[in-house]
């Protein structure tokens, strides 16, 4: 009698695209915050002549963290056979050869990176970032994401090399401000962070998830969330270092990003979260509602001209020229 997984090996090719996760492509909408800023910097650039552009830098993208994931499935594949929803990707059921997944994770990332040097050569350099973090995330001895606190530090780093593709799409010759992308760097621990804690939380059996995943023979709900403090923390005071040094209106968004932090932080409590799998967390309406609330009032503010805020707080306003102004 034939098995599920005998059926599936009919079609060869599908466990490879599966491993390529371009549902999880989603991710790279990280890129829109350095694309918003260049348009900040430089308004010549908001353009249909950009979109060309735009849109190669997004694909190269996607090609080069496909590639990443490939390498992770690939590697994983024994550990994931441990994990209870896991289990079930192609590599962990045996669909998918070493070779095969060699090949693909090469390919995918010498194509993702030849479009990149197409765009330019500090789009190229950050895709090779975002590349190179994956075999240090993934690949022994160093495997990172063995490591306890540098998994999450060493994964969330692909946050400000995405705000440096996104930046360097348009702008090739400047860098971003350093404030920014620490707090974007904070900001994908974070999110790293509860997801750890509602993985740890899932699985339920210390011993179990010692055995899936290296650092969590350390971690502990407490440290998890402590450390999910820390960086939530540490964001807020890199962000207000960005807003007060370039865009005091930012101000007003802060208690909105404040409950953005707060709602995902309850999410990723709920029993078996759907924090475990961000590419699904667009099921939770409520959510997406407000993240996407959020994502619009932050580059709102980006372009608001409202004096009146620096005359209250004594604050000599910036001189950057926005792309447009909303007030007088």
């Amino acid at each position: 009698m034939r098995t599920v997984a005998d059926s599936e090996r009919g079609f060869a090719l599908k466990p490879y695209v599966q491993i390529a996760r371009v549902d999880h492509w989603f991710k790279n909408a990280f890129m829109l915050l350095g694309i918003v800023l260049a348009f900040f910097y430089e308004p010549a650039l908001f353009a249909w002549s950009s979109a060309p552009r735009l849109l190669l830098a997004f694909f190269a993208t996607c090609i080069v963290a496909s590639s990443n994931y490939v390498l992770n499935e690939w590697l994983d594949a024994p550990l994931d056979r441990l994990h209870p929803t896991k289990k079930d990707r192609p590599a962990a059921r045996g669909l998918v050869s070493m070779h095969g997944a060699m090949i693909e994770w090469l390919g995918l990332g010498a194509l993702g990176l030849w479009m990149a040097s197409q765009v330019g050569t500090a789009f190229a350099y950050s895709a090779l970032a975002l590349w190179v973090m994956g075999c240090v995330y993934n690949i022994p001895p160093i495997r990172s994401k063995d490591i306890v606190y540098l998994d999450v530090v060493s994964e969330s780093v692909n946050n400000p090399i995405r705000l440096f593709l996104g930046w360097h799409a348009l702008i090739p010759d400047l860098w971003p401000p350093l404030s920014l992308a620490l707090a974007y760097w904070m900001v994908g621990a974070f999110f790293m962070a509860i997801k750890r804690y509602a993985e740890y939380r899932r699985i339920g059996d210390p011993a179990v998830a010692a055995s899936y995943r290296r650092s969590f023979a350390y971690y502990d709900e407490q440290r998890l969330m402590g450390s999910a403090v820390f960086y939530m923390t540490a964001c807020a005071l890199f962000s207000g270092v960005f807003l007060v040094r370039y865009k005091l209106e930012l101000i007003l968004a802060a208690p909105a990003v404040a409950g953005f932090f707060a709602y995902y932080t309850m999410i990723g409590m709920r029993a078996d979260s759907p924090v475990q799998h961000p590419e699904r967390l667009y099921r939770e309406r409520g959510f997406f509602a407000y993240a996407l609330f959020t994502s619009i009032l932050f580059v709102f503010c980006m372009f608001l001209d409202f004096p009146a805020l620096y005359d209250w707080l004594n604050y000599e306003p910036s001189h950057f020229v926005p792309l447009w102004r909303i007030g007088n």
